[in-house]
C-alpha cells in the first residue's frame, strides 16, 4: 500500500514537469506545421491576406513559447477545476453541513460519521477524523474538560494541515506563467520592434521588413497578454474555491470543538 502511494507521489511530483515538456511539444508542432505550412503564404513568403496562422508564424521563434503558457495555463486550469470538485465532494457541501449539525445535535456520531463517508472530499475527511476521535474521548472520564478540547484541536489542526497541501498544488505554476507570459510576450516585442526599426534604418525604408517587425510585435504582446489573462482568471478563481473550502474545514472543526466542549462540561457536571 505505501509502495503505491510512494509511486503515485511521484508520478505527481512529475506531472507538472511532463505537462510543460510536453505543451512545449505540441506549440512547436503547431507553430511549425500549422502555422508555417505553405499554403498560409504567397509565392514571396508573406502570409496570405486576412491569413491568420501565416501572420502569426511571422512572430517568429518566441511564439511556440508564448503558445505553451496557454497550453499550461489551461491544463492546470482543468486539473484544479478537477481536483477541487473532488475535494467539495460528492453531494452539495451546504446540504451536507446542515446534516452533520443534525446529527451532531443529536449526538448520532456514527450516522455522521456514515454521512462523510458518502460524501468524500477534503471537507468530510477532516470531519470524519473529528468525529472519530470525538467518539474516542468524549466519555474519557480519565481526561477534564481542556483536556479533551486540546486534544480535538491538535487532532483537526494536524487533519486540515493534510489536506491543504493537496488544495494547493500547481497554484505557483499558475501564478508564475501570470508574470513569465507577459515577460517572454515582451522580448518578442522587443525583438519585433528592432526588426521595424532596422527596416527604416536605411533611406528608403524596406516595407515588407517593416511589416515583419511590427506583426512580430504585435503578435507577442497579444499572445503574452492572452496567457498572463487566463493565469490571472484561474489563479483568482480557484484561490477563491479554496479560500471557501479552507474555511468551511476551519468552521466545521470550531463547531465539533464547540460540541466536545459542552458534552464535557456536562460529564464532568454529572
Amino acid at each position: 500500500m505505501s509502495n503505491t502511494k510512494n509511486q503515485s507521489a511521484g508520478l505527481g511530483n512529475f506531472f507538472p514537469l511532463l505537462v510543460i515538456i510536453g505543451s512545449l511539444i505540441v506549440s512547436e508542432l503547431f507553430f511549425h506545421l500549422i502555422c508555417g505550412a505553405s499554403g498560409n503564404f504567397d509565392t514571396e513568403g508573406h502570409p496570405l491576406n486576412g491569413n491568420m496562422l501565416g501572420t502569426v508564424y511571422k512572430g517568429g521563434f518566441i511564439v511556440p513559447f508564448l503558445f505553451t503558457c496557454v497550453l499550461v495555463v489551461i491544463v492546470f486550469g482543468i486539473e484544479r477545476a478537477i481536483s477541487l470538485s473532488s475535494a467539495n465532494g460528492n453531494g452539495d457541501l451546504a446540504v451536507f453541513i446542515r446534516k452533520l449539525q443534525n446529527l451532531l445535535h443529536a449526538e448520532n456520531i456514527e450516522e455522521a460519521i456514515k454521512e462523510c463517508d458518502k460524501q468524500k472530499g477534503s471537507l468530510a475527511n477532516v470531519v470524519r477524523t473529528g468525529l472519530v476521535k470525538y467518539n474516542d474521548i468524549k466519555s474519557d472520564a480519565h481526561k477534564d474538560k481542556d483536556e479533551k478540547v486540546e486534544e480535538m484541536k491538535t487532532v483537526l489542526e494536524e487533519a486540515i494541515a493534510l489536506e491543504l497541501p493537496s488544495l494547493g498544488k500547481n497554484m505557483v505554476i499558475i501564478s508564475t506563467i501570470v508574470s513569465v507570459g507577459v515577460l517572454i510576450g515582451l522580448i518578442g516585442t522587443v525583438f519585433g520592434m528592432i526588426k521595424a526599426f532596422a527596416a527604416m534604418s536605411g533611406g528608403t525604408p524596406d516595407t515588407s521588413q517593416l511589416a515583419v517587425g511590427i506583426s512580430e510585435a504585435l503578435i507577442n504582446t497579444a499572445t503574452g497578454i492572452t496567457a498572463s489573462t487566463l493565469g490571472i482568471f484561474f489563479y483568482n478563481y480557484f484561490n477563491s474555491q479554496i479560500d471557501g473550502l479552507t474555511y468551511r474545514m476551519d468552521e466545521a472543526s470550531f463547531t465539533l470543538t464547540q460540541a466536545l466542549a459542552k458534552r464535557a462540561g456536562k460529564t464532568n457536571n454529572n
